[in-house]
This record gives C-alpha cells, sequence and structure tokens, in this order.
C-alpha cells in the first residue's frame, strides 16, 4: 500500500531550510549582517541542523551574531530557491520584533562570530543598493506582510510552538 513511498524514504531529496530574523529597531531601521561570503548584506540567521526545529535555528543563528534572544515564533515570508551551485533550499524569514533600548545596546555591545564582518541598521530604501536580489525580494516581502499584519504561525503538531 504505501510501496511507492520507498523511494522517498530511502533517498530523499536533499534540501537546505534557512531561517532568518527579520528585526527593527525604534526607528524602522532593520538589522543586518555582512558576512565572509560576498554576497553582500542579508538579515541575521542561516541553515538549520538536522532534526532542529526551524524557529530554535532561527534563534540560534540571532543569538550568536547578533547576541539577541528572541522567540521567533511567526514567519513573515517563505521562499523557496531550486537547485543552482547548491541544493534547492527553503528560506523562511521569521518575525523578531522591534528592540528595545536595551536590546539595541545588547547588539551594540555584542562580539559576533569572525564569519560576521559587519552589523548595520538599514531603512527599507536602502536595501537594494546593499543586498543580493533574492534577500532583497524576501525581506522585502516580509516588510510587506508586516505591514499588513499577515504572518504564518509556526505550530508543531498543530499547536503553536514555544
Amino acid at each position: 500500500m504505501l510501496h511507492h513511498l520507498a523511494p522517498l524514504l530511502t533517498t530523499p531529496p536533499r534540501r537546505r531550510h534557512n531561517h532568518h530574523a527579520l528585526i527593527l529597531n525604534r526607528d524602522g531601521a532593520l538589522l543586518t549582517i555582512g558576512t565572509a561570503h560576498p554576497t553582500g548584506l542579508t538579515l541575521p540567521g542561516g541553515p538549520a541542523e538536522a532534526d532542529e526545529l526551524p524557529h530554535h535555528a532561527a534563534r540560534r543563528h540571532t543569538d550568536t551574531q547578533t547576541g539577541l534572544v528572541l522567540p521567533l515564533r511567526k514567519i513573515l515570508a517563505a521562499d523557496h530557491t531550486p537547485t543552482q551551485l547548491l541544493p534547492e533550499a527553503l528560506h523562511f524569514v521569521h518575525w523578531g520584533g522591534r528592540l528595545s533600548p536595551a536590546q539595541e545596546t545588547t547588539v551594540a555591545r555584542h562580539r559576533p562570530p569572525h564569519t560576521v564582518t559587519a552589523v548595520h541598521w538599514l531603512h527599507r530604501t536602502q536595501l537594494a543598493d546593499a543586498m543580493n536580489p533574492d534577500h532583497h525580494h524576501r525581506t522585502t516581502h516580509a516588510l510587506d506582510a508586516l505591514t499588513r499584519g499577515a504572518h504564518l504561525p509556526f505550530l508543531l503538531h498543530g499547536t503553536p510552538a514555544e
């Protein structure tokens, strides 16, 4: 009966899952980071590890890169990139919230790992020049969803994640 699932279970497709956090300061600027990769600025985040929950991956990367520990339980955008140089990927943008003055100070004082080359606050009008097109479009759609009040809750077995 389930014989058609056998190939899928023995050789599942290779797919990366990347989880990023959209975080705003009091002035509405977005927190972005530069990395050792020459792809322009991006939102804090990175790939999930095997069996890591999506919001935990976003939280882990955001903490490591910025010093912020945020719940990240709402998804503002999901994006698929097909196989090119790397296996296909799903990219999720989680809502990190608007920071308090104390949280902004945490970011300013945090010493990120050597893979983070810069931390910048950018306004929406600056994103196109600072990000590669994929990151820019994904971030713009996430900002639009935020403006409309649209988001997807992250669920675990049908219940909002903790």
